[in-house]
């Protein structure tokens, strides 16, 4: 028996030993590839040395004697702190992820192929002005520089992740900071999805009950649209709709696309009497961030702000002169054509001039461990043909047609780039306006402060399109028709802009921003029709502004959309009802209802009510659309608060999404509510421990930021996803989107990423911060020291002063000339 123990506890104690021994080995070739930050490193492309400061929050500061030499270091910095992220996503654009990462990895590369992004940006390099062309080169030659010091053996592998998905990593090239930029304008765009939705939603239900379930927002009225049945003839009626195949291909769902805030105040609403901007774009929580903070010190003056890695440009930033900020315009840039081919010669396709030869390129793709795939490539003259089995193209896809889609982004000659550059190094609210004007993709709000004034202009290309279009562009339509087709693009004059308006204040949340008829719109669908409501109750409680109240407001977790829906919703159910023992469905009903009755609509972590209120809703919406949508119910994954309006005041007979088809009783509203906040109720004890006092809405709207190649590695997981309980919901000014889908509906998956509120009283007291840390190595300090300050809603000083970056300086690099 002694000896059995022994010999067990020999091996228990090999065990251990090796595991200890294996985390000790992985863990010092990992850590090779983590930058020293106080070096002398000797390159090739300088004119001169560089220096790269580091402040306290490892963001850099870069001063140079010529503008190509900061960009220069600037992609040296980017490739030092994210080159895993910036390879992944050269390859995600150039469709070759499956190369390395196998099957999974299949449609996303197929998307992008069809797309042809990569070979568009290579296309679009000499579309650049000279200034743009020196900087990528520059930007591409430091990439390329710190490329070099990895490939010398003294830096790891240049990242954690090459130890386990290793592949030779080709030069950078500006063709790439091109691409990157596509990609980005890419998934901004919401538009593909919207339209196969509201074809599928059209073949379904009548055309007076989708402007129930698809409700315009609040404005100008619309012209009725034919149904979508009686513009396409012999659509499919046994394909299931399934939205999930979105995620498949890299591109979110329509909900999931451009989202965020900025807002400006002019001199007479400031305190300071001079102007204040504040903004924070949204998009898909990632680890590490999507932007990557920077100073640069250019010959036009310091610039400072964010940047995505890859691109050397800061997309919203402020100078000593001059703020901007983004918002995703919503911009109706995308039409979906069905192509009808010729069932004689199938590589030809009708044209309103008779039968054309589609413009066709083979493409092979490499997948680990499986097969290569060969791919025919398709053009049409409005654009590539799509993969037929994505975005559930099948279901609005008659027999013997194809799907192609028209984008402003699809241009050879894309010079957004170019813009960005000019607006970077515009000095004034007036030349940042007319930089914009050669910007294509994607369409933004670009939100503008100096001293002296504010301004918001729409930057970006919107298609002209005829007033004879069959669905308006807001369904895929036959692609032979003249009047489906493109005219070109609208002037940039035409594009909404709003100058130093009288008020004084000027903020985009996403909502609408212009109401010009069809066909000289923006758009028919916007990114929000909610948060702008809080946004004009906080803006205008205060006479003038100052910095704290900007990032007060930015900041706010008060939802407009629960203090709407609940009074409405629950009219007939507030102290009613009789009285009912503990522990039965009708006593925790009421006890809800207590609760949401004196609640002031704050989306606050700490609190039980939002995780109510956000159960009740979405278990609402679904009884409510369930029975006549069917499947494609699955693509609402989040509440709409205009459809439940419409619902609750019956406008338009709305009501009778209440009954309930296949039950023989007639339902009412009223039953309905009560039916799903039970519903609810039963799903939290079901999925959250204690009693409704007890619960925490942050434990359910934990915001994860995802690693996009180890999310789901076992054990490497809790090392490089970061999770984090937070405040906010899908419609407060502060936003966390939610999932929608289980099992984690209330998962937050898509908020600010980047937060900045600059003061032109004071520049240098303006501040940022991003979501998660400068660095993209897991073992780095920096990898997660900024997430903590963002949930908690803190910032880090954004100053342009040399000194105070070189005080706090947690590493000085110093490039010189080879």
């Amino acid at each position: 028996m002694i000896t059995v123990f022994r010999l067990m506890f020999w091996l228990a104690s090999g065990l251990i030993g090796f595991t200890l021994a294996a985390f000790a080995l992985a863990y010092y070739f990992a850590s090779r590839s983590l930058p020293d930050y106080n070096e002398t490193i000797a390159v090739d492309g300088l004119s001169a040395t560089v220096e790269v400061v580091r402040d306290n929050s490892d963001v850099p500061h870069i001063f140079g004697e010529t503008d190509p030499d900061v960009f220069f270091a600037l992609g040296f910095a980017h490739a030092q702190d994210r080159m895993w992220q910036m390879i992944t996503d050269r390859r995600t654009v150039q469709g070759r992820m499956a190369q390395v990462f196998g099957q999974s990895m299949l449609p996303s590369d197929i998307l992008m192929r069809r797309l042809d992004l990569y070979n568009l940006s290579l296309s679009s390099v000499e579309a650049q002005d000279d200034q743009t062309k020196a900087a990528l080169d520059a930007y591409s030659a430091g990439v390329n520089a710190w490329l070099t010091e990895v490939n010398n053996g003294v830096r790891g592998r240049g990242a954690p992740e090459m130890w386990v998905f290793n592949q030779p990593i080709a030069p950078w090239q500006p063709a790439d900071s091109i691409a990157l930029f596509k990609l980005y304008a890419f998934r901004q765009s919401g538009h593909l999805q919207a339209e196969v939705l509201r074809a599928s939603v059209s073949q379904r239900i009548t055309d007076d009950r989708i402007h129930d379930i698809l409700p315009e927002v609040p404005g100008t009225s619309v012209t009725a649209l034919p149904s979508y049945a009686s513009l396409v003839q012999d659509l499919p009626t046994e394909v299931a709709f399934d939205w999930s195949d979105a995620s498949r291909a890299g591109l979110p769902a329509a909900d999931f696309s451009g989202a965020s805030n900025a807002w400006v105040a002019g001199p007479s609403r400031s305190t300071s009497g001079s102007t204040l901007l504040a903004n924070d774009p949204h998009g898909m929580l990632t680890a590490p961030s999507p932007w990557y903070l920077a100073r640069l010190e250019l010959s036009t003056g310091g610039v400072i702000g964010a940047t995505i890695p890859g691109v050397p440009v800061v997309l919203t930033g402020r100078s000593a002169s001059l703020g901007w900020g983004i918002t995703s315009a919503w911009a109706d840039d995308m039409d979906l054509y069905l192509e009808e081919v010729d069932e004689n010669q199938s590589n030809q396709y009708r044209t309103a001039d008779g039968w054309a030869d589609f413009v066709t390129r083979e493409s092979i793709i490499e997948i680990a461990d499986a097969p290569a795939v060969t791919l025919k490539l398709l053009w049409t003259q409005n654009g590539p043909v799509l993969p037929p089995d994505q975005f559930n193209l099948a279901t609005i896809r008659p027999a013997g047609h194809v799907v192609s889609l028209a984008w402003t982004g699809l241009s050879d000659q894309d010079t957004s780039l170019s813009a960005a550059m000019g607006i970077m190094r515009s000095r004034s609210v007036r030349s940042a306006i007319a930089a914009g004007r050669s910007y294509i993709a994607p369409a933004q709000n670009l939100m503008l402060a100096d001293p002296n004034g504010i301004a918001m202009q729409t930057i970006g290309a919107i298609p002209s399109r005829d007033e004879a279009h069959q669905s308006k562009g807001r369904m895929p339509t036959y692609g032979y028709l003249p009047q489906n087709q493109w005219r070109g693009t609208l002037p940039y004059d035409t594009n909404p802009s709003i100058v130093d308006p009288e008020g004084g204040i000027i903020g985009n949340t996403n909502n609408k921003t212009s109401t010009a008829a069809f066909p000289n719109h923006v758009s028919y669908v916007w990114g929000d029709s909610q948060r702008i409501y809080r946004w004009q109750r906080l803006m205008q409680a205060r006479g003038v502004h100052t910095r704290e109240s900007f990032i007060e407001a930015q900041l706010d977790t008060v939802s407009y959309t629960a203090r709407s829906l609940l009074p409405l919703v629950g009219a007939d159910l507030w102290f009613t009802g009789d009285p009912a023992p503990e522990g039965t469905p009708e006593r925790r009903r009421q006890q809800a209802l207590d609760m949401l009755a004196s609640w002031n609509g704050e989306m606050n972590e700490h609190l039980p009510e939002p995780l109510i209120y956000a159960a009740w809703m979405r278990a609402l919406q679904d009884r409510l659309i369930r029975d006549e949508l069917g499947d494609v119910a699955d693509a609402f994954t989040h509440v709409d608060p205009i459809f439940i309006e419409r619902v609750y005041r019956d406008i338009g007979g709305a009501s009778a999404w209440c009954d309930v088809i296949q039950s023989a009783p007639i339902e009412t509203c009223v039953d309905i509510a009560r039916q799903s906040l039970d519903e609810a109720l039963i799903w939290i004890s079901e999925n959250q421990s204690g009693s409704l006092e007890s619960l925490r809405w942050g434990d359910a709207h934990t915001a994860v930021h995802v690693h996009k190649a180890l999310a789901d590695a076992p054990i490497l997981r809790w090392f490089v996803n970061i999770h984090q309980s937070t405040s906010g919901g899908d419609n407060t000014l502060l936003r966390g989107l939610t999932s929608g889908v289980d099992p984690t509906p209330f998962r937050n998956v898509h908020a600010a990423g980047y937060r900045g509120v600059y003061d032109f009283a004071d520049p240098d007291s303006s501040v940022f911060i991003i979501s998660t840390g400068q660095s993209g190595h897991p073992l780095s300090r920096y990898y997660d020291d900024m997430g903590e300050l963002w949930r908690r809603g803190e910032y880090i000083p954004m100053s342009l002063d040399p000194s105070l970056a070189r005080a706090g300086a947690v590493g000085v690099t110093v490039l010189v000339p080879n």
